[in-house]
């Protein structure tokens, strides 16, 4: 029987000393729960480190966006005003030609001009206009216009109590633009300034 009870003694003896190692393998997976998380705060450090330069990259992005079409934009806005000044440029040298053309015509009122002359010059003198709408050209200036120092040359004034005060009272040429780019400003009379 001393056996028997040494045989079990032993076993509790390893029993006992099983329950010492239990803890012992609790505490290895701590240590690997441990390892987890960090690599769990590597991965989020890199997904961070991810955000940021994806945030970064689309920054770049738009304002690089930004910077074409601000510059398309601009090509547009220059490529429109080298073709008002290219076609003002041009409409510069025929004016001269259209004044002549303006001053015949008036020269035939009231005169005994035959009819086929006054005719041939009012078609020119049409013909002149149509082109110069089809370049987007426009005339201005009106006898009973506001003076504007903007679009109005004064060569001279004079007083007429039958007009308004400032106003032109005369136009000896007139002027002419293309949208608001002046091409040539009108010569005129300013009355009552």
């Amino acid at each position: 029987m001393d056996k028997e009870n040494t045989i079990p003694e032993t076993e509790t003896t390893e029993t006992a000393e099983e329950v010492p190692q239990e803890p012992v393998k609790t505490e290895k997976p701590e240590k690997k729960k441990g390892e987890k998380k960090p690599k769990t705060d590597k991965k989020a450090a890199e997904i961070e480190k991810l955000k940021e330069e994806l945030a970064e990259e689309k920054d770049k992005y738009l304002r690089l966006y930004a910077e074409y079409q601000n510059y398309r934009k601009r090509t547009s806005a220059e490529k429109l005003q080298i073709y008002d000044d290219a076609t003002a440029r041009a409409v510069t040298e025929i004016l001269p030609m259209a004044d002549s053309v303006t001053q015949a015509l008036a020269q035939f009122e009231g005169k005994d001009v035959p009819e086929e002359f006054s005719k041939g010059i009012e078609l020119i003198a049409q013909q002149l206009r149509s082109s110069l709408e089809k370049l987007k050209v426009e005339p201005f200036c009106e006898i009973g216009d506001t003076f504007d120092p903007e679009l109005h040359n004064a060569v001279s004034m004079i007083e007429d109590e039958n007009l308004p005060q400032n106003s032109v009272a005369a136009v000896y040429q007139k002027g002419y633009r293309i949208g608001s780019k002046i091409i040539r400003h009108a010569m005129v009379v300013v009355a009552n300034a």
